[in-house]
């Protein structure tokens, strides 16, 4: 079964790579959809895939890559899925 998240990841996550990171453990872990830089330094992910598989994703990303310090992930359950067929980077 298909879930669908939205993220909010704070911290300092703009400028180390974290969108890049974030792509590259989507790709790992099976997971569609984007990721992209807010104006508020924090980053949006929008992501689905099994239970398992975002389980994994979202573990990921609260460490996040190594110059990264992630303080908080806002982890939203979305009722509707958008049947994303890649993990893209937004800009």
């Amino acid at each position: 079964m298909l879930v669908h998240y939205q993220a909010i990841v704070h911290g300092r996550v703009q400028g180390v790579g974290f969108r890049y990171f974030t792509q590259h453990e989507a790709l790992k872990h099976n997971i569609k959809g984007t990721v992209q830089n807010l104006e508020n330094g924090s980053v949006k992910i929008d992501a689905e895939g099994s239970r398992e598989d975002m389980s994994a994703f979202i573990q990921a990303v609260k460490k996040g890559p190594m110059f990264s310090k992630v303080t908080d992930v806002e982890l939203h359950e979305q009722e509707e899925t958008k049947q994303y067929t890649s993990f893209s980077i937004v800009y």
